[in-house]
């Protein structure tokens, strides 16, 4: 996520333009402090709201783990697993070269 003043983005608005073409986020700041997000109409957020979006989000950057997501939306398993495919977010993050090394290098 991008951070703007407020000022600059006056003087210099193709940033904005720039970051929604990019499927970014812009902050946009006012004497230093958060003042306002942007974000493109077609950005997921708009499709599952807010709280889903956020969470989905942070189960995606490993901040939360598959229990915590389903408990949080109060969803079954399944539920989150199928949400999860919806969005094409992967359930389980597993690096099967990692895991062979491991194996060569015990044996």
């Amino acid at each position: 996520m991008q951070t703007i003043g407020i000022k600059e983005l006056k003087t210099n608005p193709s940033v904005l333009t720039k970051a929604m073409d990019a499927k970014e986020y812009l902050l946009i700041s006012k004497r230093g402090k958060p003042f306002a997000l942007t974000t493109a109409l077609d950005d997921p957020l708009f499709d599952l709201g807010l709280k889903t979006w956020l969470l989905t989000r942070a189960y995606a950057d490993s901040g939360l783990s598959l229990g915590q997501l389903a408990r949080a939306l109060d969803k079954s398993y399944s539920d989150t697993v199928k949400l999860l495919a919806l969005l094409n977010i992967p359930v389980l993050d597993y690096d099967l070269a990692d895991e062979l090394d491991t194996l060569e290098t015990l044996a």
